[in-house]
């Protein structure tokens, strides 16, 4: 898909009591090891593993007593979902000792004992979570770990983010139609969340694994990113990639997941079908380019309301990003893959603009995708048209029903 996007070219450049993390930094993990040793010589950039130890404090370790009374017990009533790594459950907390204020809510993933690959992501969480603080991402807590005789416990604690997730607001038809400026608003944020990814840190982060279902929303419809299990450090030196030992097809299953050889550092390919970049299936390369061609996906699903696979719909229909193409952003067919539910209540020329940034990152070349920073002035400059096109059809609209009045016959 061709774009004719112009873009400018930006730089931008508690715990509980004084108890330390004993459960993180006795394991023994052999590549953290090495990497701190090896970059010891290095003043800078410092690695995800040097952040974390520096502001680990931050994070409160739980008991598992705590967690268990936070979820009566983790009541099957207050299981908010589930996956391979285990379940997330919804709870409340109390203060630290020694600190007033009010329980709150929170979310707590239990890791699945047997998932050998859900602690390997648990881990990442912790480190990668324990260093990111932006507003558009989840806000880790603390952590709960455990290592008994018969089984290891993993638990998470995030804050409690209330209005699911941008997956279900997308396709759920039970739930109110998400409007358009919402819709913008929310990708908006997630860009922004990528951005400080990619540029607002020490070392570069890519988050691998964007999605809907993993954008969730506050009770303002705020997007914050979520499931860091798969980020990982992008490349330093000069790189443009960091390679990954295993190349893979991409199999038509939900979340592609092979050996973990570490953590920080991992070298592996996974993913989730369809919103994985084609070079990094085919390759193994990573970079932050490849989480721009997860974005473009999504930015495909707010246009249209359609899953990024759909095996209920018509064979031709079934895969979103062949069908769209059919439909190019200046054609005058382009309105047809507009989602329906949208009705007249959205700019065409936004839209348009939508999706030829949503183009521009489904570029092949990664090297022609757009940095993030680009992205979000794109998508601000698409909420600006739309609000103004919006109050424009209020006015409109108010004209012609008080023409309509003025004419009524007394």
């Amino acid at each position: 898909m061709k774009c004719f996007f112009y873009f400018k070219e930006k730089c931008k450049s508690k715990r509980e009591g004084s108890q330390s993390a004993p459960e993180l930094r006795n394991r023994s993990n052999p590549v953290l090891d090495r990497t701190t040793k090896s970059s010891s010589s290095v003043p800078s950039p410092k690695s995800i593993p040097e952040l974390y130890r520096e502001k680990e404090q931050n994070l409160r370790v739980f008991s598992l007593q705590e967690l268990r009374e936070a979820t009566n017990g983790f009541n099957r009533l207050l299981k908010l979902g589930e996956g391979g790594f285990g379940s997330v459950y919804k709870g409340t907390i109390r203060p630290a000792d020694g600190e007033r204020g009010s329980p709150i809510l929170v979310a707590i993933k239990k890791l699945n004992p047997q998932s050998l690959q859900g602690h390997k992501e648990w881990l990442a969480e912790v480190q990668f979570l324990g260093v990111v603080e932006h507003p558009n991402l989840v806000k880790l807590l603390g952590y709960c770990s455990v290592d008994g005789e018969r089984r290891i416990q993993r638990l998470l604690v995030y804050e409690f983010v209330p209005n699911r997730s941008l997956e279900d607001h997308l396709f759920n038809r039970a739930l109110p139609t998400l409007p358009w400026i919402t819709r913008l608003q929310i990708m908006l944020g997630a860009a922004q969340g990528l951005a400080y990814l990619h540029m607002g840190l020490e070392v570069q982060v890519i988050f691998r694994d964007f999605k809907s279902s993993n954008v969730l929303l506050d009770e303002e419809f705020r997007p914050r990113l979520s499931d860091f299990g798969l980020a990982r450090e992008g490349p330093t030196d000069d790189r443009s990639h960091v390679s990954t030992s295993v190349a893979l097809a991409a199999y038509p299953v939900t979340r592609m997941t092979y050996k973990v050889k570490n953590i920080a550092s991992s070298t592996q390919v996974v993913g989730t079908y369809g919103y994985a970049a084609p070079e990094y299936i085919e390759t193994g390369h990573l970079s932050t380019s490849s989480d721009l061609w997860s974005f473009g996906v999504v930015l495909y699903e707010i246009l249209t309301g359609r899953r990024v696979l759909d095996k209920n719909r018509p064979t031709a229909e079934q895969k979103l990003l062949y069908w769209v193409r059919q439909f190019p952003a200046d054609s005058k067919r382009f309105s047809m893959i507009i989602d329906p539910l949208l009705r007249d209540q959205y700019s065409l020329t936004a839209a348009r603009n939508v999706a030829k940034l949503a183009d521009s990152c489904l570029n092949k070349n990664a090297k022609e995708r757009p940095t993030m920073s680009q992205v979000v002035e794109v998508l601000e400059q698409a909420l600006q048209d739309s609000q103004g096109s919006t109050s424009s059809s209020k006015t409109s609209s108010e004209a012609s029903t008080s023409k309509s009045a003025k004419r009524r016959p007394k």
